[in-house]
């Protein structure tokens, strides 16, 4: 009995460490030629947001170009990351 209150207690405070990572930590974002967006986090990795405003995964190192033609480099996969801070409303990141 001891040990699955232990088990349940670890698990509760997981779930709680969790929670507790900040997932709005957007600083830039960037329009692409398809109209979709490239946000960029504080720890440099990146996420995709298609024209609908939904979270996509893209391939790390793919090459994506902006609008007014720059070439950005995929860094990352932070599908879940974006997807939890649209949810939030953070749509708008730079």
């Amino acid at each position: 009995m001891k040990s699955k209150l232990a088990f349940a207690t670890f698990i509760a405070a997981m779930s709680l460490n969790v929670l507790a990572v900040d997932t709005s930590n957007v600083v830039k974002s960037y329009e692409l030629k398809d109209g979709s967006k490239l946000h960029i986090f504080k720890d440099g990795k990146m996420a995709m947001e298609n024209k609908y405003g939904k979270a996509v995964s893209m391939h790390e190192g793919k090459v994506m170009e902006t609008k007014d033609g720059s070439k950005i480099l995929m860094k990352g996969n932070e599908v879940f990351r974006l997807d939890d801070a649209l949810i939030k409303g953070h749509r708008e990141g730079g």
